[in-house]
């Protein structure tokens, strides 16, 4: 015989009167002690976490990655141990810059965080589907992101503010070409590329280090929208993206990605002669000089249960890595190493790490206390400091990293004219070059389409200067978006 669920508070008192308030009569005044409607009424306030600053609205899944290729020679990390290993992780989607009821069609980068449940800690790597970022300074990421939200005049998002922007950080140049691309509309999730972005580092059982790039390669192959396409699609279905991730995954059709790595050595990274700095986000490691290795199979097979508990409680950090694989010089990772936990900290609590989706399915041990939400048991009656002569955790140096070396003794601030560092355009101008004939008109129509947004006194200003930094990419392409945009730029204002 069926057993029955009975309805209960949240203490577990059963109740049966859900869907009549008590009144003082059929048609009198609700009384002060139906605590169910204060319950009810109190928590549904409450509903709303606040939504993420940037990657607001997303979509996300369970799955496995899988090791297909001996990469020890690089790394300890036991993700990485043997071939055929299997390890869960979840996976988030996201767009950027819209708020979480915006539509998933819009011309914005997409985020690609993953968690991995490893043996030795959860390991957070968190991406974007570009390999380059806008910024390669994080004393100048909340000023972007300021950019690609409102204004605080009009409260509308404000073309004229992201193009003076960006035509005053000629670094952006490089992830703006992507972004006016049809790279910046993917058609859904599933077929788009995902990237680490960042430089980090891989350690091996010598304790030796390397450089490395993550890359994903999608299995389902490249498909973007046009522009139109995603006009059309963002009319038809604000949601497209979510609904193609859930209902592939939900009919059997598992997405993939096939990790691959870049490699750098120390001493190639540290090298002077190369012709430009490998940590600066803004730029990409050449495929000829650092070929791809191939790693292992990224698979999501399982949709979450519940979204909230699961995608919107999730919460990512690059700080959290494990051993076997560490950080780099990157300034944006470095400032990202602070922001990420302390936004999660602000948006989930001090205890975030204890919600199941981010709970690290192996032991943890340390002596954190207290704090809201504290469900762990909050170490008991055991020590809350160290060193202490009563519980038996141990500090293992064989996790030990080995030290960074460091080339300066000089700490200054380095402007953006920093000597082999402001060659912002050869990078942009070689990827406008490679895109077909098509590709490079819908680029251009793009970018004439966004530009022709920029309003206000200084609009010939910014667009000259923005058209400048076209030109100095690639001549055809500053020749086509001055022509779309019917404005003849100032050579002269172009020097240098």
């Amino acid at each position: 015989m069926k057993s029955h669920k009975k309805l209960t508070t949240a203490s577990g008192r059963p109740y049966v009167e859900n869907e009549n308030s008590q009144s003082i009569g059929p048609r009198g005044p609700l009384l002060l002690q139906d605590y169910i409607l204060h319950e009810n009424m109190a928590h549904f306030n409450r509903e709303r976490i606040p939504e993420r600053v940037v990657h607001a609205k997303g979509s996300g899944a369970f799955g496995t990655f899988t090791v297909t290729h001996d990469i020890t020679k690089y790394t300890k990390a036991k993700i990485f141990s043997e071939i055929g290993k299997e390890t869960k992780l979840l996976m988030r989607f996201s767009t950027v810059g819209g708020e979480k009821g915006s539509a998933d069609t819009e011309r914005d980068p997409r985020g690609f965080a993953m968690k991995y449940y490893t043996e030795d800690g959860n390991w957070d790597l968190v991406g974007n589907n570009t390999p380059v970022f806008f910024v390669k300074d994080p004393k100048k990421f909340g000023d972007f992101i300021h950019t690609q939200k409102r204004d605080p005049y009009t409260n509308l998002k404000s073309p004229t503010m992201m193009w003076d922007f960006w035509s005053l950080n000629p670094e952006s140049l490089h992830q703006v070409l992507i972004l006016m691309s049809d790279r910046g509309t993917p058609y859904g999730y599933r077929h788009m590329h995902g990237f680490g972005s960042h430089t980090y580092s891989m350690i091996n059982a010598n304790n030796e280090r390397v450089y490395v790039k993550f890359h994903f390669i999608t299995a389902q192959g490249i498909k973007n929208f046009t522009n139109e396409e995603a006009a059309q699609m963002k009319a038809h279905d604000m949601d497209f993206s979510q609904r193609d991730l859930f209902e592939n995954i939900d009919a059997g059709n598992f997405p993939k990605w096939n990790l691959k790595i870049q490699v750098m050595t120390e001493v190639e990274a540290d090298s002077q002669d190369y012709y430009f700095n490998p940590f600066d986000l803004t730029k990409v490691w050449p495929h000829g000089d650092f070929p791809l290795i191939d790693v292992g199979v990224l698979e999501l097979n399982q949709n979450p249960h519940n979204y909230f508990q699961d995608i919107e409680q999730v919460a990512f950090a690059p700080a959290h890595v494990v051993d076997g694989i560490g950080y780099s010089p990157d300034k944006m990772l470095q400032g990202r190493l602070l922001s990420y936990p302390d936004a999660q900290r602000y948006r989930l609590g001090a205890n975030y790490e204890q919600i199941p989706v981010n709970r690290c399915p192996f032991a943890t041990n340390n002596y954190q206390r207290d704090g809201k939400m504290r469900v762990d048991g909050n170490g008991g009656q055991n020590p809350n400091y160290f060193p202490n002569s009563f519980d038996d955790i141990e500090v293992d140096q064989t996790y030990k990293e080995p030290a960074l070396a460091v080339h300066s003794h000089i700490a200054d601030w380095y402007d953006r004219n920093c000597e082999g560092e402001n060659d912002h355009y050869s990078q942009p101008g070689r990827l406008f070059q490679i895109m077909t004939p098509e590709q490079q008109q819908n680029t251009i129509n793009n970018i004439v389409g966004a530009m022709s947004g920029i309003e206000g006194p200084k609009r010939l200003e910014i667009i000259n200067r923005q058209l400048c930094h076209w030109y100095r990419a690639d001549g055809n392409l500053g020749m086509g978006i001055s022509k779309g945009l019917g404005v003849e730029v100032d050579m002269t204002k172009c020097v240098g």
